[in-house]
């Protein structure tokens, strides 16, 4: 028989921490090792009693899960570290996945929820509540706008060409624009990409993908 997955649960809520410890002591398969009311507390428990897994409140005096959880990631402590939330802020969610969490979960999550949610990560995966993957998704989606900019087909040409090489008037005669009119869609350009020359333009579009 697997020796039980050992679990230390952090948060300041006094009623809630309790319901949470009481959660992972029914469970079978789980043994509580420890509980903490703050960061630090949380953070010396991971240190001694070294769990497999940590669920700890995002939102905690002092360090919160999120300062754990970066302390757990430096120190290479080897504890999975599941995160709780009553406020599903996308950018925070996002950042932490990036940062190593290996859950991040709603506070309105059910017993059932959370311990499933151990047993995953403690086995290697990685857990997002169903109101955290809406969060994240959109977090993605909006990244993902900034990071690949919306060019008109225009502006794509104009790019492809000053990465060629082509000047200003030789880009308006093959378009048959303006010289003013390329100089205002460079500008756009320029806008988009963050950048304020050609070279750069260039530089950009391509670490973003936009052209190769």
């Amino acid at each position: 028989m697997s020796a039980p997955i050992r679990v230390v649960v952090a948060d300041d809520h006094p009623l809630y921490r309790s319901a949470l410890a009481d959660t992972v002591r029914s469970r079978d398969g789980l043994a509580l090792v420890g509980e903490a009311a703050e960061g630090g507390e949380a953070l010396r428990l991971l240190r001694e009693r070294r769990p497999e897994v940590a669920v700890l409140d995002v939102m905690m005096p002092g360090a919160g899960g999120a300062d754990v959880l970066a302390a757990v990631a430096r120190e290479a402590l080897g504890t999975r570290v599941i995160l709780l939330t009553a406020y599903l802020e996308s950018e925070a969610v996002y950042e932490a996945i990036g940062a190593g969490a290996a859950g991040y979960l709603s506070k309105d999550s059910g017993p059932d929820q959370i311990c499933d949610a151990i047993e995953a990560v403690a086995a290697g995966g990685t857990v997002l509540g169903p109101e955290v993957q809406a969060n994240v998704a959109g977090e993605i989606r909006q990244r993902a706008s900034r990071e690949r900019p919306a060019l008109t087909p225009r502006e794509g040409e104009i790019l492809a060409m000053i990465a060629d090489g082509r000047s200003g008037p030789e880009i308006g005669r093959r378009l048959n624009l303006s010289t003013a009119t390329v100089k205002t869609h460079l500008q756009h350009l320029y806008e988009k990409l963050g950048v304020s020359d050609r070279a750069a333009a260039v530089a950009e579009a391509m670490r973003r993908g936009l052209i190769r």
